[in-house]
């Protein structure tokens, strides 16, 4: 018992285990790594509210202040119904010249791009032998007549039978037919004008040998003048002789006038058109054939038409657009347009008068946005009408 008591009281107390230092060491690396932490985390949260507070205030700002807009009230407007085409200038009478008998040419009595005269003598080709032919017709021809003249007066005596006198008469009516004939053959050799006007550029000169083939020079009357266009197939029913058109053409400012006069009797089954024609006044001679026409042909006035300006609508992938102030706030309107000008456009459905229709700012314009009408067009801005 005492042995045991003994060795127990004797023994050595025990020593702390190894691991205590290092854990020590640890726990104050934790303690400096969990107070940056901490201080980084004071320094986000005093952040977030000023960056949230300013973000808010910025969105808020943009949501809040609306887009000042100019506007335009729809009211009954007056359009002019016009279908615009294009057409070609034509002289009002032409004619390629040519003569009518091979021949050598012996004068040409014309200047290029003069004017003639109806009946003027233009060209002349050889007739040496016809005229030689003529001559002795009438040689006969006055010899037969003298003779015819005596054996009238011997029938009367009965100087001759009938027989005689009725075979010199025969013979001076075959002498004059034969003499008629000579002289046309001597007309065909000769190019006369038609019809006045003005001779364009030659294509012969003199000693030339020509055929009924060869083309010695054009003829054209330039006053009045013709204007060739078509129109769309829709407006067949709608286009009639004595209809007004106004027309443009390159280097002429001013914008000239005329009117239709025919119409052709059926629309091309090809292009789905109708060819019309109308004459201009030409007198100043300005105007020549070939030249180049914008047209335009009036149908005639709608007094009730619902327009606006033509930057207000907008192109979309399934038709057109337009915005209208609502309550404050931009609204899409789907339309369907109809005439055209150079600044409006008729609208057939999605619109009605009195509708605001926003004309500035169409770009940035979306739905919904709000929006504040600085100016209506033509006019001030009404403060009633703005509410």
């Amino acid at each position: 018992m005492s042995s045991t008591s003994s060795t127990s009281a004797d023994a050595p107390e025990s020593s702390p285990p190894e691991s205590g230092p290092s854990e020590s060491g640890w726990t104050s690396r934790t303690k400096r790594v969990v107070a940056i932490g901490v201080g980084v985390l004071v320094l986000v949260g005093l952040a977030l509210p000023k960056l949230d507070g300013s973000g808010a205030t910025e969105t808020g700002s943009d949501e809040s202040a609306p887009m000042q807009v100019d506007a335009t009230v729809l009211r009954p407007g007056s359009m002019a119904e016009q279908v615009r085409t294009s057409g070609t200038l034509r002289a009002d009478e032409s004619v390629e010249l040519t003569p009518e008998t091979s021949g050598k040419v012996t004068a040409i009595q014309f200047e290029e791009g003069a004017r003639v005269e109806e009946g003027q003598l233009l060209l002349k080709t050889n007739d040496a032998e016809l005229r030689a032919e003529r001559t002795r017709l009438e040689h006969r021809l006055e010899l037969a007549s003298d003779r015819a003249e005596r054996q009238k007066r011997l029938l009367a005596e009965g100087g001759v039978s009938q027989e005689e006198y009725d075979a010199t008469v025969n013979e001076v009516e075959v002498l004059e037919a034969e003499l008629e004939l000579v002289e046309a053959q001597i007309a065909k050799t000769e190019v006369r004008a038609p019809f006045s006007g003005v001779v364009g550029l030659r294509a012969v000169s003199e000693g030339a040998y020509v055929t009924p083939q060869t083309q010695v020079t054009t003829l054209k009357r330039l006053d009045p003048i013709k204007v060739d266009f078509s129109v769309s197939e829709k407006y067949a029913s709608r286009v009639r002789s004595g209809q007004p058109i106004a027309f443009r053409v390159r280097g002429i400012e001013r914008t000239l006038n005329g009117e239709v006069y025919a119409t052709d009797v059926q629309v091309d089954s090809e292009t789905r058109t109708l060819r019309l024609r109308a004459r201009a006044d030409n007198s100043d001679g300005t105007l020549r054939p070939g030249m180049f026409a914008d047209v335009t042909v009036s149908l005639g006035t709608i007094t009730d038409a619902v327009v606006v300006p033509a930057f207000a609508v907008v192109p979309t992938l399934d038709g057109q657009r337009v915005f209208v102030a609502e309550n404050g706030t931009a609204r899409p309107r789907n339309v369907t347009l109809g005439l055209r000008t150079d600044s409006t456009v008729q609208v057939t459905e999605g619109l009605s008068l009195r509708d605001t229709v926003i004309t500035s700012g169409i770009q940035e314009m979306r739905a919904g946005l709000p929006v504040q009408i600085e100016r209506f067009e033509g006019r001030e801005s009404n403060p009633e009408e703005n509410e």
